[in-house]
């Protein structure tokens, strides 16, 4: 449920070295060869130990698609370029996207503080709701303390001991929200920046508040269903993964050694509207795509998710719920990445939307997901 990559406006310059990856003629039914670079990193992360890999690219010479490694460890079974995964903390650019199109609606302003709509919830150690507005819970200026960094939270959710006694259980976002209460907030509203799950939490919340529905059947009615993403789900309480898929595996430690778990199952009521959605690589790219080109935003909805705020590094700058990323070529991208317990998962696209990459690694403790994104839109 951690921010790990992303992606600004590009300048054409920088959109046409974006698209100037070198690529194999296109063979019969549009899916080219090539991406040395991309292959070769994708390989690396899987020698690195990583289990498996796969990917989808999409630039003006078609669609590539590969994998590296193994979706299961005992069998040996390769990973399929058609595997559902985990997406994580991506989850959080659907949930800013529905909370804009509210405000189109006229049903929310971004500019109503936290405590109009969910009055009382924020509060507790410091954390005030009237002092927080829904744009700072987009774009990760509340202050609100991370839910996966409380203790407790951790014991019982990210250790060995813990995931394996309570994966199955199924939490309240009033629950979530609880456990980041009991800390006190990052910093005073407004003035700095630290990416916060409960963030989201809070975000998902408020769509429910304002609309009477589950946040996630607002995110099938507004995105998943009118851009026909049919690999794309926001599961309820259901632990398992829809066919094809491939197993995740941790560590459930902060070392890289040690034994290797199965982690595929769990509840993805942990995890909410801060990263519990499930997609495949294709949804991902068309989501990402439609997106950036404002397919599903008016004007003013789309400049504020664009704009962006200082998150500490220079090459990367974060909106709502999408992240701008400055790579070392001087491309900009625009996505989000996401991990969780066995899965990396990264989507990101050019401004104009020609060119995008999504891709998986199912482990969560090894590989370089950088490399990946430089090599596919920089060639290295």
């Amino acid at each position: 449920m951690s921010v790990r990559t992303g992606l600004v406006v590009a300048t054409a310059l920088a959109a046409a070295v974006a698209l100037a990856v070198p690529a194999a003629a296109a063979p019969a039914g549009g899916v080219r060869i090539g991406h040395s670079a991309t292959r070769e990193a994708m390989d690396a992360a899987v020698r690195d130990g990583v289990p498996g890999v796969t990917a989808q690219a999409k630039d003006a010479h078609g669609v590539w698609r590969a994998t590296s490694g193994v979706g299961d460890l005992r069998t040996g079974t390769p990973r399929s370029t058609e595997d559902h995964y985990r997406v994580a903390s991506i989850t959080k650019t659907f949930v800013a996207t529905v909370m804009l199109q509210l405000e189109t609606d006229g049903e929310l302003s971004l500019d109503d503080t936290v405590e109009k709509w969910l009055p009382g919830v924020v509060r507790g150690h410091g954390h005030d709701g009237r002092k927080v507005k829904l744009r700072q819970l987009l774009n990760h200026t509340s202050g609100i303390f991370n839910v996966t960094e409380d203790k407790t939270y951790v014991e019982r959710y990210s250790t060995k001991d813990g995931f394996f006694k309570h994966r199955y259980d199924t939490l309240t976002p009033d629950d979530l929200v609880g456990y980041a209460m009991k800390n006190e907030p990052d910093f005073t509203p407004g003035t700095s920046w630290n990416y916060s799950n409960t963030n989201y939490v809070l975000a998902g919340m408020v769509i429910e508040k304002v609309t009477g529905h589950w946040f996630g059947d607002e995110i099938d009615a507004r995105i998943i269903k009118p851009l026909g993403l049919g690999a794309t789900s926001v599961p309820r309480t259901d632990p398992t993964m829809p066919r094809p898929s491939s197993r995740a595996y941790s560590k459930l430690a902060r070392t890289t050694t040690g034994p290797t778990y199965d982690v595929t199952e769990w509840n993805p009521t942990l995890a909410y509207g801060g990263g519990n959605m499930i997609s495949d690589s294709a949804d991902l790219s068309r989501f990402y795509t439609e997106l950036v080109r404002g397919s599903l935003l008016p004007k003013k909805q789309q400049k504020e998710l664009m704009t962006t705020v200082d998150t500490g590094d220079a090459d990367r700058r974060y909106g709502l719920g999408l992240t701008d990323v400055k790579l070392s070529c001087g491309v900009h991208v625009w996505g989000h990445g996401g991990d969780t317990k066995g899965t990396l998962a990264v989507a990101l696209t050019t401004a104009d939307g020609r060119h995008s990459l999504a891709f998986n690694f199912n482990g969560d403790w090894s590989g370089d997901s950088d490399a990946v994104i430089e090599a596919e839109f920089c060639g290295k």
